[in-house]
Parts: structure tokens; C-alpha cells; sequence
């Protein structure tokens, strides 16, 4: 075994850039130690998940935001537009269920202030602020007539006006969700930016390559690769072009413990957001943002009305 400082296991543990496993542990224990102080029936081995997915709002600081969550279903119960919750909602590690747990206190009790004060150092709020919709979608951007649309986890103002703000929530995934026809096998992964007939989904009739090419995207570093970037990517391209095409902003909401999106060292910026600049054109840049959860919850703690802030930094390890 070599016991050289260059050894392998001595190298890894040298690594200037954090990594996100002990991230993500640290979130399960603070979840764990939660669900532990309220005595909640949990998986046995997995301490930060609730035993049952229907026990789910056990999973909420707030009753309140539970009983929100449960009307908005019930309101589009048997509609084309069903309110969809996560399959893992119940998960202390959810992200669906941090953003219902930040930003649902202040939707139900009808004070978006924190909210507004924290995004609008970064991004120009749109004249409606007021306005705050969860799960949101429009199938005619894309002509997604069957199957799940692209959808956002919250939209900050009216989405059909311009400048407002359509907010993607991230924890701890390891990236944007992929694209479902590659992941399947039924696509070989090749950039049909030359030739649209090589993508399924162009052929069904999406119009996300249409789009992707009216704003700009297929004229930057998109069209030299060999890849189709959309086979890893898929969600972020999605959510970009949706967002440009109501001409408002994409809002990344991420936990600034985490890797995945951004981090810095000794060799510059990393991170899936650094590396997906490369895809969007100038002219789009400035309307892709990221804003961390902690400057939102830290807006929020200034507020001498939200007492229940220090119940989410406790539940999720801040």
C-alpha cells in the first residue's frame, strides 16, 4: 500500500473544493434530530424520512402551511391541472418540502415582505411582488399537450407579466433532472442542433428547440458540442427558455452548503451553474440568478413576526 503523500486516499482527503456528502448527512441528522423531538414514526434506517408518504404534512413547521397545501389540492382535485406534490414530500430532505416550509409561512400569513427584501438585492422585483404562485406550469410555451409539463416551483408576481420571477428550489440533488427519452435508451445522445428530426421530442412537437433557438442559446458553445447538453440538463434549458420566453427571471434557490451548484477554490469557480453559463447567450445571462435559501431565511429572521424561522434553521441544520 503505497503510504506516499501522494497516495490516492491522502489526495482525497486534500481536495480544496467541498463535497457533498457530508452535506447531505448533515441534513439527515438535522432532519433525524426533528422528527426524533416530535416523536414521529420514521423509516427504520433512515431516521429522516417519515414512515408513510400520506403523513406528509408531519413534514411542515406549520400546520397552517399544510392545511394551504392540502386546499390548493383539493381546489384542482379532477382537473387537466392537477396541484402535483413529490413522491418524497414526506422526506426531511425534500426539496419541494423546504420551499412549502420557507416560503409557505409568509404565503399564509399574507407577508411576502422577507421575501421581497431578500430577492430584491439581487433581481429587480416585478411590480406584482404581491403575488406568489406555487407549482406553476404553461403547457402552451412548449405545446405540451400530454404528459407532465415543465413546471416551477414557485413564480414571484404574475407570470404572464413581464419581469416576474419563476423560482426552482434545489436541496440535495445532484443536478437538474435529465432528459427522460435518453435515460430510457431511446436516444443516443447525440446534439440534433444541426437537425432537429434526431430529437423525439422535437418530432411529437415540442418547441423546445424552436425556443432554445428564438433566445439565443443554440448560438453559444450549445452548437460546437457533440453531446445533446438537454440529455443532462434538460430541466435547467427548460426552465431558462420558459422563463426568457415571459421575459422574466430564472431563480435558482439553493442551500450555499452545497456543491452541486456553486462552489469556489484555489482553481476557480465550480459548480453546475458556472458550467451552464457557458450554454446561455449574453443577452440571457443577466436573467438567470441564484439566490441562496439562507438569505432568504436570514431575511426572514429580522422579521420579528416569522418566530417560526428558528424551527426551519433548526430542522434544516443552519
Amino acid at each position: 500500500m503505497d503510504s506516499s503523500e501522494n497516495s490516492s486516499r491522502r489526495l482525497a482527503h486534500n481536495w480544496p473544493y467541498p463535497r457533498r456528502g457530508p452535506f447531505v448527512d448533515h441534513l439527515r441528522q438535522s432532519a433525524a434530530a426533528w422528527f426524533a423531538k416530535r416523536n414521529y414514526e420514521v423509516v427504520r434506517g433512515q431516521p429522516y424520512c417519515l414512515a408513510h408518504s400520506w403523513e406528509w404534512p408531519q413534514n411542515m413547521i406549520l400546520m397552517e402551511v399544510a392545511s394551504y397545501i392540502e386546499a390548493l389540492q383539493a381546489a384542482r382535485h379532477g382537473d387537466r391541472e392537477p396541484f402535483l406534490l413529490h413522491r418524497s414530500l414526506h422526506n426531511g430532505l425534500s426539496s419541494q418540502a423546504l420551499l412549502f416550509n420557507l416560503v409557505g409561512p409568509l404565503i399564509v400569513g399574507n407577508d411576502l415582505e422577507p421575501l421581497q427584501k431578500a430577492l430584491g438585492t439581487a433581481i429587480p422585483l416585478p411590480n406584482d411582488a404581491s403575488t406568489a404562485i406555487l407549482e406553476y406550469w404553461d403547457r402552451s410555451v412548449f405545446n405540451e399537450d400530454a404528459g407532465q409539463p415543465t413546471s416551477v416551483d414557485l413564480v414571484l408576481g404574475q407570470p404572464d407579466r413581464p419581469g416576474a420571477l419563476f423560482i426552482e428550489a434545489k436541496l440535495v440533488e445532484t443536478g437538474f433532472g435529465g432528459c427522460n427519452i435518453y435515460r430510457e435508451g431511446d436516444c443516443d445522445g447525440a446534439n440534433p442542433v444541426s437537425d432537429f428530426s434526431r430529437c423525439y421530442l422535437h418530432y411529437i412537437g415540442r418547441k423546445y428547440w424552436p425556443l432554445l433557438d428564438k433566445h439565443g442559446f443554440l448560438q453559444t458553445s450549445f452548437s460546437s458540442e457533440r453531446t445533446c447538453p438537454l440529455a443532462a440538463h434538460y430541466q435547467f434549458f427548460r426552465e431558462a427558455s420558459l422563463a426568457v420566453e415571459k421575459q422574466g427571471y430564472l431563480v435558482l434557490l439553493t442551500d450555499q452548503r452545497s456543491p452541486v451548484f456553486h462552489c469556489t477554490g484555489p482553481y476557480g469557480e465550480r459548480g453546475l451553474m458556472p458550467f451552464l453559463a457557458n450554454f446561455v447567450p449574453d443577452s440571457v445571462k443577466t436573467y438567470v440568478r441564484q439566490v441562496s435559501i439562507q438569505e432568504i431565511a436570514n431575511a426572514i429572521e429580522y422579521s420579528p413576526t416569522h418566530s417560526w424561522i428558528r424551527d426551519f434553521q433548526f430542522k434544516y441544520g443552519m
